[in-house]
């Protein structure tokens, strides 16, 4: 294993405990960022976005942290080499990052009565359940994801690449803004191992009154996003973007 494969697993990891940590930020009693609301939650996983992917570049890896996005991008550049490497390490990734946040907050789960509360610190669910809608909203939203990465860092927008270090940075407002904008149906997964690794993690460890992990939604954002950033990648090959 070389290091794209531990560059997407410990940027992934990190990705994790950032961005589910401030939603068990929020979302846990006893927390001192209990009820800070969905402007931090969204901020949180921002930042988070921005430090997976320095710290994935750093390590030598693509720091696509999401296999949707390194499919869209197989799919508008027909580069599929190492792509299931990466797709492996980001699962096991996020599955070490949702195992962080659980530790983390050892001593919160007990206290914290609402199970739905615990497992959205693992996992996606609907505002509203209708898995039809449900599935569009993270087609959409991992749409615009890879489209709009894309297109910041196509020739046409900077023909002598950006500067050092400011993709992650304008890739994590990218994040944000779709956050702000379309995460409010399904909480924006827009990443299959975002969502599935955790979710294994929260059936698996010993979560205090953690409920059900609610497996008939997880096909949602998985598929999803997977169908949504094939064919963002799609538009980017045929637009030339």
């Amino acid at each position: 294993m070389g290091s794209g494969f531990w560059g997407e697993f410990v940027g992934t990891a990190v990705l994790i405990l950032l961005g589910n940590g401030v939603v068990a930020c929020v979302a846990l009693d006893k927390s001192f960022g209990h009820g800070g609301g969905w402007i931090v939650i969204t901020a949180g996983w921002c930042f988070a976005v921005m430090a997976g992917v320095l710290t994935a570049l750093a390590l030598g890896a693509p720091a696509y942290l999401n296999p949707a996005v390194a499919i869209g991008i197989a799919v508008a550049t027909g580069k599929w080499s190492g792509i299931p490497g990466y797709v492996l390490a980001e699962l096991l990734g996020a599955m070490a990052g949702a195992t962080l946040v659980w530790l983390h907050y050892l001593h919160h789960w007990g206290v914290t009565p609402d199970a739905a509360a615990k497992r959205a610190c693992f996992c996606t669910a609907p505002a509203i359940s209708h898995l039809p809608a449900n599935l569009l909203s993270e087609i959409i939203g991992t749409f615009v994801l890879v489209l709009v990465a894309a297109a910041i860092g196509s020739a046409r927008l900077a023909p002598h690449g950006l500067p050092a270090g400011l993709g992650p940075v304008v890739v994590a407002f990218l994040v944000w803004a779709i956050g702000l904008s379309l995460g409010g149906p399904t909480g924006y997964a827009i990443n299959p191992a975002r969502d599935l690794g955790p979710r294994i993690m929260h059936a698996v460890l010993p979560v205090a009154g953690k409920g059900s992990s609610e497996w008939g939604y997880a096909p949602v954002p998985v598929i999803g996003p997977v169908v949504g950033a094939t064919l963002a990648g799609l538009c980017v090959h045929l637009l030339s973007i």
